[in-house]
């Protein structure tokens, strides 16, 4: 029961600091430097993690579809399709997702709860500025506005090294590939991936800054913020991957 209570009250707890966040805030041309300068720190700064993990995806998948799908009775094309869905419908959305809460979500729950036991945070409010809108708003606009491109980025290069992989081992013709690829293709499942996307993003962010906001004590804290971060922050995203599904597919 106390448990149960306990969740109540760290709910409430985000919820209030949310208010703050999307309330007061400061001058737009200040929030316009901090969103440029965001994007670059937490957006930029990810796709090359996402690349790589993207390529080496796509090249699994298609390998181990070839693999296992030696039926006479199977066309070979359907080997692009599962590829191409298995990317749009649930790797670039959420397993990217989820690589980004532990790279992305530890960085700026370090980097709040750093400004917190060294009492920036204090001072932000002493002189009058809403520091959870100044420190945290930009950080959500930020990677809800730049995440979906690291989704679509996700997506093109797993996809492309599915088909490196057709082409160097030669496991299935490229032809077959490219054929699955264009199979009863629906743009909505795009959509769809998109809209997780940025939800997912503000997850990240949000729950990220909430742990690094409220850290207390020492250097050692700010660790354990930023792990109970990554670990808040991964439970959530998978309880909204199944709620969105049911929503938007369903």
């Amino acid at each position: 029961m106390s448990y149960v209570s306990g969740l109540f009250a760290l709910i409430g707890r985000y919820c209030i600091l949310m208010g703050k966040v999307f309330s007061r805030p400061e001058k737009a041309s200040i929030y316009r430097r901090r969103i440029v300068f965001e994007m670059e720190a937490l957006g930029l700064n990810s796709i090359g993690l996402t690349a790589i993990i993207s390529m080496f995806i796509g090249a699994v998948i298609t390998l181990q579809m070839s693999i296992n799908l030696e039926s006479p009775f199977i066309p070979k094309y359907l080997i692009g399709y599962a590829t191409r869905e298995t990317l749009i419908l649930e790797f670039s959305s959420t397993v990217v997702a989820l690589i980004l809460a532990g790279k992305v979500g530890s960085n700026i729950a370090s980097e709040i709860g750093t400004m917190r036991i060294t009492e920036q945070i204090d001072a932000l409010e002493i002189m009058g500025v809403n520091s959870a809108s100044y420190l945290i708003l930009p950080k959500v606009v930020a990677t809800v506005l730049f995440f979906p491109l690291l989704t679509i980025l996700s997506i093109v290069i797993g996809i492309a090294g599915g088909w490196l992989i057709a082409v160097m081992t030669g496991i299935m013709i490229p032809d077959d590939y490219v054929e699955g690829l264009l199979y009863d293709f629906r743009s909505y499942s795009i959509v769809y991936s998109l809209i997780k996307t940025a939800v997912f993003a503000f997850i990240i962010t949000s729950v990220s800054a909430f742990y690094g906001y409220y850290a207390d004590g020492n250097s050692l804290e700010v660790g354990r913020a930023s792990t109970r971060a990554v670990v808040a922050s991964s439970i959530v995203i998978m309880i909204f991957n199944l709620i969105l599904t049911q929503i938007l597919l369903i």
